[in-house]
């Protein structure tokens, strides 16, 4: 049997739960293709880039399950677990992956918007008289 490796990746406000085994290379999140679960060419390269930057493209299979947040935060957090698995399956990844900055939980969040502002930042128009 194959050797099964788990991680979970997080980006934003998502969380997504990634398990790799050897196989064809077929990426499924949330039980359904990449092609189909992400809409833009960009989310799909995003989700791809741990494999082209480690070059191990179709060695692979992935089943990740993506909870919370949006579409790219999904994508982000599906590249970091992916990321993480290939650590566990290959300990020489790591540098490259390191080097790439696929490693890091990506920290920026969404500001709060804070009272007497329309917004995070934006205030209301000020008048001095």
């Amino acid at each position: 049997m194959a050797d099964v490796y788990g991680a979970v990746g997080r980006r934003k406000t998502s969380i997504a739960r990634v398990r790799m085994k050897t196989g064809p290379g077929a990426i499924t999140v949330n039980d359904k293709p990449m092609t189909e679960y992400f809409s833009r060419e960009t989310l799909k390269g995003i989700v791809r880039q741990p494999f082209e930057v480690t070059s191990t493209i179709g060695k692979y299979d992935v089943i990740a399950s993506v909870a919370g947040g949006g579409e790219s935060g999904q994508a982000g957090a599906v590249r970091h677990g992916i990321a993480r698995t290939l650590c566990m399956a290959d300990a020489t990844f790591r540098g490259v992956l390191k080097k790439a900055g696929l490693l890091t939980r990506d920290p920026r969040m969404k500001e709060r918007k804070k009272y007497g502002q329309k917004g995070a930042r934006k205030r209301f128009q000020f008048s001095k008289r």
